[in-house]
């Protein structure tokens, strides 16, 4: 490969020229091999080669040879001379070594350019950096690179430096582009996908928000629509539900549970249908995209681009004097917009030029987004990946903790740069040019990474396992259910302790529920179930004694079967009298027992005596004692 990337350069890069022949024809002239043309050639062929038309004016031939004759005096001039060369701290693409003698190497794919021009005009050169190892801007100039190269301290500066606005007014950019530089952003591989896992992943949030909407919307429509068509119709076969009817089989349709509710109109039938087909195709897309998100989903990063670093308030790093930090100090900059986010310490401009170190202390550690050139990124991560495979061989999720987005941060044209003035570029810019379009430049900066990608966004070869986050919502869906079901129970015991107090409140206004030394008891059971037999049925007493259970009056077939009531009748015997709250009352009859038959506010009632003194009424009519039995046997 060596021997190959040498003819490369050979042939890009001629390394012999043929010395001026004073001799030659008036109308030939001789030209420097940097023009790739036969050394000797008619004006008008050299001309019409060279892009000028040949019936141009004299002076613009003229002006195209003598600088011809200027870069070959250039090459002459530079023979044996002693450059001196600024660079940056650039991993891969520039960066040096100290030796012991104090002498300084320059080393990366800037250096092996300076190299191949070193032997192509045969000069020497000393490595110079700058004090603070930045790119250096208007506000940020001292101990900075364009403060070396515009103040002529270095001959030029020999490193990837992106063209920015502000700086041109300091240095002369190349006209040669070496490459567009491209800033990545360099996250921790998240556990899930950005696009969502479990069970929200196969639909967007606001397809979540309309389904909402309609569980609460259709049932009320499906009500209101129901009770339209009756006043306007006047039909009283299709009674209406109720709202609550309407809004459960909303629901029980959406979990499939069906519904009880069985319409006889056809309108009524068309708009149950309805939401019936609505929910088995949501459903249907529901369980097929869940399948698919679940086994086959295409993983994404939840940063890609300078806007959601920028919408979601993201920290992030990089590196300080670099091209990202000035893109974005710099107003009329393509990143001006995240100025801002300095201001608020949401971005952080490392001095380490260790990339590494960067990597494992913000990233790995704090979650901060790294944005860094390709080059760099893919060394490092190559690097980190080479390492972490020591650690695990075959665990992939090990082997890649960190994940790349593919949009980039920030494009930005990369060159070398000179003093203004210097005429340096004219000789090394045609060399550069062919290194460029030929390939070779593309090819130092990734010669040393493997043909595949490392550590790419979706890793397919790690089996795709159902988790406990991809699960999650049916933990909580199961605790939002037990948490309802638990405030439904408790507002349930609360609205019951609150109707006890109104009744016994209302039956205290009456008369009722005090014993006769006036202590206050609760109502007996089976006399709360009288409460409202009729308007004129005001005087009930049979109240029970103060933390006393009361035994419940005897079954109605008892009283008036004279066998077998005796033990149950038995515990009800008083002698009757007028006393106690029974008023006066028409005697209908008496019952050997104690029982008396009374005729009170136009109702049949046997009248029993209890054992604290009060009267016990029962009612004797069908009706009144059919529900009468029914309260103490239910």
């Amino acid at each position: 490969m060596v021997a190959g990337i040498e003819l490369m350069v050979a042939a890009a890069l001629c390394a012999t020229c043929p010395p001026l022949n004073e001799s030659l024809p008036p109308n030939l002239i001789q030209l420097g091999d940097d023009t790739g043309l036969p050394t000797e050639m008619p004006i008008d062929l050299e001309a019409s080669v060279a892009g000028v038309d040949v019936d141009a004016p004299a002076e613009t031939l003229e002006t195209i040879i003598g600088k011809k004759l200027k870069v070959r005096e250039m090459r002459e001039w530079i023979v044996g001379k002693h450059l001196r060369i600024a660079t940056l701290e650039d991993y891969p693409l520039s960066y040096t070594e100290l030796l012991e003698n104090g002498t300084r190497i320059g080393h990366g794919v800037s250096f092996q350019i300076i190299d191949f021009l070193k032997k192509k005009f045969n000069f020497t050169y000393e490595v110079f950096v700058p004090q603070d190892n930045i790119i250096g801007s208007p506000t940020d100039y001292d101990r900075s690179l364009i403060e070396m190269v515009n103040s002529s301290v270095v001959d030029l500066a020999a490193a990837f430096i992106p063209s920015l606005s502000d700086q041109r007014s300091f240095v002369y950019y190349s006209t040669t582009t070496l490459d567009e530089g491209e800033w990545i952003m360099v996250m921790q591989r998240p556990r899930e996908s950005a696009s969502g896992s479990g069970l929200l992943a196969p639909f967007e949030f606001w397809v979540w928000i309309l389904i909402l909407v309609s569980l609460l919307a259709v049932g009320p429509i499906i009500y209101v629509l129901i009770i339209l068509r009756n006043r306007l119709t006047g039909d009283r076969e299709q009674l209406p539900y109720s709202l609550g009817h309407c809004a459960w089989f909303v629901y029980g349709a959406l979990m499939k549970q069906g519904s009880t509710l069985s319409p006889i109109a056809d309108s009524t039938r068309l708009l149950f249908a309805t939401w019936w087909i609505f929910i088995t195709i949501l459903t249907s897309f529901y369980t097929a995209n869940l399948t698919a998100f679940l086994t086959l989903s295409r993983f994404t990063l939840p940063y890609n681009t300078v806007n959601d670093i920028l919408t979601k308030n993201k920290h992030f790093v990089s590196m300080r004097g670099g091209g990202v930090e000035y893109a974005i100090r710099t107003t009329n900059e393509s990143l001006s917009m995240l100025n801002r986010m300095i201001q608020n310490n949401y971005a952080v401009f490392s001095d380490e030029t260790n990339d590494t170190y960067n990597l494992q202390n913000y990233v790995e550690r704090n979650g901060y987004v790294f944005v860094r050139d390709r080059p760099a990124i893919n060394i490092m991560l190559y690097q980190d990946y080479l390492y972490r495979k020591t650690i695990s061989y075959t665990d992939e999720k090990i082997h890649c903790p960190f994940a790349m987005a593919k949009e980039p941060f920030l494009k930005k044209k990369r060159t070398f740069a000179y003093p203004i003035g210097s005429n340096l570029s004219q000789l090394f810019d045609p060399e550069l040019l062919n290194l460029v379009e030929s390939g070779i430049v593309k090819h130092l900066s990734a010669k040393d990474l493997p043909s595949a990608e490392i550590c790419p966004q979706d890793l397919g070869g790690t089996e795709r396992q159902l988790r406990n986050g991809d699960l999650m919502m049916t933990y909580y869906i199961m605790l939002a259910g037990f948490a309802t079901a638990l405030a439904v129970f408790s507002t349930e015991l609360v609205f019951r302790y609150v109707n006890s107090r109104q009744e016994a409140n209302k039956w205290a206004r009456h008369g009722i529920g005090r014993s006769p030394n006036g202590q206050s008891v609760a109502p007996s059971r089976w006399l709360r179930g009288w409460r409202r037999l009729d308007s004129g049925h005001k005087q009930l007493l049979g109240a029970s004694t103060h933390g006393q259970n009361v035994t419940p009056p005897p079954p109605y077939q008892s009283i008036f079967n004279g066998a077998g009531h005796g033990d149950a009748l038995n515990r009800w015997r008083r002698p009757l009298g007028n006393g106690n709250g029974i008023g006066n009352g028409v005697l209908l009859g008496g019952d050997s027992d104690g029982g008396v038959r009374r005729l009170i506010n136009g109702r049949d009632y046997m009248v029993f005596r209890s054992p604290n003194g009060q009267s016990q009424l029962v009612p004797v009519r069908s009706p009144s004692a059919a529900l009468f039995q029914y309260t103490y046997t239910e």
